[in-house]
């Protein structure tokens, strides 16, 4: 008993010991540091050139092919989205809605701003516009380039909220944007499926930014469907669901990937013609 309370009295004069001493500047500039916000994870930056050269290695590649290439390289069980991360439409003639493409990344959280309240349609739609352009702005489009996969951490849970739609999607992916993963939300799914981006989301939304939304950050690590997205990482996504590939081991994946590919291809190529099927995209 005396043991554990000199032990107690011991960490309690260290503390005291600690709060009481004095900073040197150097210490001093690390905790303003902190307190105005620090990001422990580094966004590492990479060229276009190297983004197109790893998407040709993973063309083709289905996420159960990718799988088994992450556990190839010890990366059992990392990844894989929750499979609630679903697509919204689906292609299974051309596969047209399955991605494949490199992470760019965004972040959105819900406000605790007051609602606009009752106003004159005037003052509303500039009032709209104004959190459009200061508070919820599509910060990250200058990032879009060809190949983005355009990853989302919509933060705002049950808040009926689409920030995804019709006509932005079509701007992203007039910069080459090739799909778009969120654990959120999206709206104008008709002209979605129709216009034909894909999009893998979890539910519907319905309400604009505006009110209910703000833009956190930009290219910095989120975590969406239960998965870590850096910037840079390989996105591969069909009816399966979503799986991320770092993008240090990624070569390595395609790689084995590929192999489980071509021997599945072959094969089914084989079982089509015994049971005289005319072969299809998904095995040539």
């Amino acid at each position: 008993m005396m043991k554990r309370v000199w032990c107690i009295a011991a960490v309690g004069i260290v503390s005291v010991i600690l709060s009481e001493r004095g900073f040197t500047a150097e210490e001093k500039a690390d905790v303003e540091q902190l307190r105005t916000g620090k990001n422990f994870i580094e966004t590492k930056v990479y060229s276009e050139k190297d983004d197109l050269k790893l998407i040709e290695m993973f063309k083709g590649l289905r996420v159960s092919d990718v799988c088994d290439g992450m556990d190839a390289v010890g990366l059992q069980n990392i990844g894989l989205m929750d499979p609630a991360i679903r697509p919204l439409w689906t292609d299974t003639k051309h596969y047209s809605h399955r991605i494949v493409g490199i992470a760019v990344t965004t972040r959105w959280v819900p406000t605790n701003r007051p609602p606009a309240g009752r106003m004159p349609t005037d003052e509303f739609r500039k009032w709209v516009s104004q959190w459009y352009g200061t508070l919820a702005p599509e910060a990250f489009a200058p990032l879009i380039r060809k190949g983005t996969v355009l990853v989302t951490d919509n933060a705002s849970g049950a808040m009926d909220v689409g920030p995804i739609g019709s006509n932005n999607s079509m701007g992203w992916k007039n910069r080459g944007c090739v799909g778009v993963v969120t654990n959120g939300t999206a709206r104008d799914t008709d002209e979605l499926m129709n216009q034909g981006l894909p999009i893998y989301f979890r539910k519907t939304g319905r309400g604009i930014r505006p009110g209910r939304i703000e833009m956190e950050s930009v290219n910095r690590p989120v975590v969406v469907g239960g998965v870590l997205v850096m910037p840079g990482d390989v996105i591969v996504a069909d009816g399966d669901g979503v799986i991320v590939v770092p993008r240090s081991v990624a070569e390595d994946v395609a790689k084995y990937a590929q192999k489980i590919l071509d021997g599945d291809k072959a094969g089914r190529r084989g079982l089509y013609k015994r049971l005289g099927l005319a072969e299809d995209e998904s095995v040539k």
